[in-house]
């Protein structure tokens, strides 16, 4: 028989790589330096260090990600206050609405004048988280 065609088929599994890479490298690296490679790796974003530490060596483009805590939890809080501020829209429509079906015109009307001194007070709650974004947004540019 031909033991030699048997060897060369190819029996499934994955697909052998064009250039895999077979040199093996060892080095050791006292505390102070593997906790400094460590935190070049997480704060690279990379999720394999063999690939780090190569891109390292030949000085290819290392990118770093840093999360800021206090940004996302800001944008997380304003995004959910926007929705509320969607909704109040939408339940003082329906209100208004409601009041000239439900009621008169001049009890209507004096219910319309509380809502609108409600909402002047909401304006002016939105003005002063206005300001509170612009005073972080120049804190948090002046860090830089």
């Amino acid at each position: 028989m031909n033991k030699g065609k048997m060897n060369n088929k190819h029996k499934g599994g994955r697909k052998p790589k064009i250039d895999p890479s077979i040199h093996r490298h060892v080095f050791r690296l006292n505390d102070e330096e593997n906790n400094r490679l460590l935190s070049l790796f997480e704060a690279s974003g990379m999720t394999n260090k063999a690939k780090f530490i190569t891109s390292v060596l030949f000085s290819k483009e290392i990118k770093t990600v840093t999360i800021d805590k206090g940004k996302s939890d800001f944008y997380i809080r304003l995004t959910s206050l926007y929705s509320q501020f969607r909704a109040v829209g939408v339940n003082y429509n329906q209100v208004v609405k409601l009041l000239y079906t439900h009621f008169t015109e001049k009890k209507a009307a004096a219910f319309l004048y509380k809502l609108e001194k409600q909402t002047a007070e909401l304006a002016m709650i939105g003005q002063k988280i206005l300001q509170l974004a612009e005073e972080f947004n120049n804190i948090s540019i002046n860090k830089k």
